[in-house]
């Protein structure tokens, strides 16, 4: 089971996002990347890729992911 999105998204400033727009589209790519994760994993399962080497693998995607605030970038 997917866990529900954050009640509350960290500000760079320590303080909880608090605009309803950017809430809004925060929920909505939640969803969404919840939603190919879990389609991207039952596939893999069903192909035969063993449990915890494509949680890994997925965990490894998102240790990669390159910030758009990176200096140089």
């Amino acid at each position: 089971m997917i866990p529900p999105a954050p009640a509350q998204w960290p500000g760079l400033d320590g303080n909880a996002v608090g605009c309803r727009e950017k809430l809004k589209v925060l929920a909505e790519n939640y969803a969404e990347v919840a939603q190919v994760l879990q389609d991207a994993f039952e596939d893999a399962v069903l192909m035969g890729v063993e449990e915890q080497a494509m949680r890994r693998v997925l965990a490894d995607v998102v240790a990669g992911l390159v910030s758009p605030k990176r200096p140089g970038r």
